[in-house]
């Protein structure tokens, strides 16, 4: 039998981690239609409403059922405003092993959100679904990125040499270049003190992090 995450909601200090929902459309559109998700990620540009209502409705739930992933939607606890996206992927049940990924919407930028809405969801499925293993691949270039890994407690395991595609815009629009991935797991034991280190660092706004 296939397992497959439940479908639940993680709330922190200042954010709630929610299944995505056709409300968050046209937030998820903008957001994806960004500059930067645009050179770090492979989301076709443009990107259009329909296609967000298609993640929404179709790619997340799909990908939730069959067991290989999820999909939430980041939000601010205040004002429902949506901040970014969180994604699991590429999950291994037997080994409790997946991939985080994490976006966030240029305007939610610098205030930390990245790394708190990422420790929120280890902590969840290291204590809740007793994984024992999130891995997190960055572009090596992408340092905002790997600030956020190293801030959760990952640890830099190697560098997969030319394993990714990243975009950069020319005349004629977005052109692939090849570049490394750099590889990082987090363990149950990483998070040991995490918390502990970013309260005494004055919480999670110390860097600005965006994917």
């Amino acid at each position: 039998m296939t397992s497959t995450f439940p479908s639940i909601s993680i709330s922190t200090e200042r954010l709630v981690l929610r299944p995505l929902d056709e409300d968050d459309v046209p937030a998820l559109a903008e957001m994806m239609n960004d500059e930067q998700v645009a050179a770090w990620t492979d989301v076709p540009q443009p990107f259009s409403e329909d296609g967000a209502r298609n993640w929404v409705t179709e790619y997340a739930p799909t990908e939730r059922a069959a067991g290989r992933g999820l999909d939430l939607a980041v939000t601010e606890f205040l004002t429902q405003r949506l901040v970014g996206i969180v994604q699991l992927g590429k999950t291994n049940w037997h080994i409790r092993s997946t991939e985080l990924s994490y976006i966030i919407a240029p305007w939610a930028r610098g205030e930390g959100y990245a790394s708190e809405a990422a420790l929120a969801t280890a902590q969840w499925l290291f204590g809740d679904q007793k994984f024992e293993r999130i891995e997190v691949r960055t572009a090596a270039d992408n340092t905002a990125s790997q600030q956020v890994a190293q801030k959760i407690g990952c640890i830099s395991e190697g560098v997969l040499r030319n394993a990714c595609i990243v975009h950069v815009r020319t005349d004629d629009g977005w052109a692939d270049v090849r570049t490394d991935f750099i590889v990082w797991s987090l363990l149950p034991e990483d998070l040991e003190g995490v918390v502990d280190q970013l309260a005494d660092a004055g919480g999670f706004t110390s860097f600005s992090d965006w994917n």
